[in-house]
């Protein structure tokens, strides 16, 4: 069953239930208005901070815009572009898009000009919906586009001239189902991966992996129809929205917030009695510090008792972390979601919210998932040892779009390749070590910066950590620890130095720099900015050259 048949069950189900709220608490206006009345009410006077739509009204959107695409010759496979930051436009769009068969292309609301009409072209995308925050960006290419794409604008202000309105587009199309039929076996969406490397490479996924997602994250959490789920991340990325899809899957509430700020979540969660939330390590650790410095108080925000649920994932979570956070928060159940935007998103390994004792790892097999850990020739490594983690279920993309020799080397007898160094340990939990290629190797010995940071977030005044490998004329790198301070907190180098006596003499970083680490919307450490910035990029390139 794909995914737009759960949103035809939840408007026939709980149609004049709410199925999303949008919060921008940097706006003022409280009043509490419907997608409706919003669309009712010229853009000066448009309501702020807080907006409804029922699943009614979600399911008319999606169905006015797959019949618009269906009008303007979109077909069964075709591509359709969403750079929207997140709001109550975006989830109906996207389903607009599968509705009509087509196949939905998120693009990162950081991309550039140039990686926006590179993502377009590597798609072959026909249109692209935008909203009024990248106005400047689409402009700058408008014209090298626009013979193959079609440009839709969909926000409050003036449409460009460039562009067409979604507003006035979809006020005359229908509300009704545009009937087209969809299996699982039908393609659905691309997502782009990170970019680490150079440009991004096009994930292809079909029906079966978005509802495969529902599955995993329900069964893993399982979310009623009485759960609210609060939505911080992106939904351009596979991270936010699949965890949604869990909630999605029984007809549960999803509160979109617009803010990352300790007061705005707390707020959030209270005002609208959400029950779970995905967080990233650095909000996590932002609200463990700013009621640490009395800069929030619990206290303050009356209905927390309901929050449930609270869970990371996109990267490695400290032990010390998740520590503090259950003294804090005792009542919490705690889970860490492992996966990538090839495996569909998070959920391919999670910890379970049984297995505290377990914290520091990323977890087992997550449900309808199979994992194996291999050395450099793809046989299974014996229990202890590090090797590349491999994952096989439902969830796996198709392949990577246009890319054959990418997909040949990701995808193995139905394995996925994932780049990441883990160990298993006697009790079949997985460990994660590294990513493949941020190993350093220093002297021949081989250094997981994973294993450093997890280390040095241990340190009562280090807010956050990156390892990185730099050059060295005698060992050919070196890692060097990138440090960033809690505010109001001192922090010198011996204090690190010190610090890290505790691990082996070969894993001490040798370098320490005091700085801001870079992380990107997904919470993932931007590793190839910091190799930039300190003079590490193309360092096995010139270890090779010298």
């Amino acid at each position: 069953m794909p995914i737009t048949e759960i949103l035809e069950q939840n408007a026939a189900r709980y149609g004049n239930e709410v199925a999303l709220v949008e919060i921008n608490p940097e706006r003022h206006d409280t009043r509490r208005v419907t997608w409706r009345e919003f669309d009712l009410i010229e853009p000066a006077h448009a309501p702020r901070y807080r907006r409804e739509i029922t699943w009614s009204i979600f399911n008319e959107k999606a169905n006015r815009f797959a019949n618009l695409l269906l009008s303007r010759g979109i077909r069964r496979h075709d591509k359709v572009a969403v750079l929207l930051m997140n709001g109550l436009e975006w989830l109906p769009i996207y389903f607009g898009v599968l509705k009509a068969g087509a196949i939905a292309v998120p693009i990162n609301f950081r991309y550039s000009a140039e990686e926006i009409k590179y993502c377009l072209g590597l798609s072959e995308a026909g249109i692209l919906v935008f909203g009024p925050e990248f106005i400047g960006r689409v402009e700058e290419i408008a014209d090298e586009i626009s013979r193959a794409v079609a440009l839709i604008y969909c926000g409050p202000e003036t449409c460009p001239s460039f562009a067409e309105s979604y507003t006035e587009l979809t006020a005359d199309c229908s509300s009704g189902s545009p009937g087209i039929p969809i299996t699982d076996d039908d393609l659905a969406a691309i997502y782009f991966s990170s970019g680490t490397t150079g440009f991004p490479k096009a994930i292809l996924h079909r029906h079966e992996s978005l509802m495969h997602a529902c599955r995993v994250e329900q069964a893993h959490h399982g979310q009623t129809h009485e759960d609210v789920f609060l939505c911080i991340p992106p939904l351009y990325h596979t991270g936010a929205k699949m965890h949604w899809f869990g909630s999605f899957l029984v007809g549960g509430r999803g509160v979109i917030l617009k803010g990352t700020e300790p007061k705005y979540i707390l707020e959030a969660v209270s005002e609208e009695a959400c029950t779970i939330v995905w967080l990233l390590v650095p909000w996590a650790q932002d609200i463990l510090g700013a009621l640490e410095r009395g800069e929030v108080k619990l206290s303050d925000y009356p209905r927390l008792q309901q929050w449930r649920l609270m869970h990371i994932g996109a990267q490695p979570v400290p032990q010390s972390l998740i520590n503090r956070w259950l003294e804090v928060f005792p009542h919490h159940q705690y889970d860490t979601n492992y996966g990538l935007s090839e495996s569909i998103g998070p959920g391919c390994v999670h910890l379970g919210v049984g297995n505290i004792h377990k914290v520091g790892a990323i977890g087992v097999p997550g449900h309808g998932w199979e994992t194996k850990i291999v050395d450099e020739d793809g046989r299974e490594v014996k229990e202890g040892d590090v090797g590349e983690l491999c994952v096989k279920g439902p969830g796996v993309m198709l392949c990577y779009f246009n890319d054959e020799k990418a997909t040949a080397e990701s995808i193995r007898d139905g394995w996925l390749f994932t780049g990441d160094m883990a160990r298993r340990d006697e009790d079949g939990f997985i460990f994660l070590v590294d990513r493949k290629k941020d190993v350093i190797i220093s002297g021949g010995e081989n250094i997981y910066p994973v294993q450093i940071e997890n280390f040095l977030s241990d340190h009562s005044d280090v807010k956050d950590v990156a390892v990185i490998g730099v050059m060295d004329a005698r060992l050919g790198e070196i890692a060097a620890a990138v440090v960033e301070v809690k505010p109001g907190r001192v922090c010198t180098e011996e204090d690190i130095q010190t610090f890290c006596k505790a691990l082996p003499r070969y894993k001490r970083p040798r370098k320490i720099i005091f700085a801001p680490v870079p992380r990107n919307a997904t919470g993932k450490i931007e590793k190839p900015k910091l190799r930039q910035t300190y003079g590490a990029a193309g360092i096995v390139e010139a270890q090779n050259l010298s």
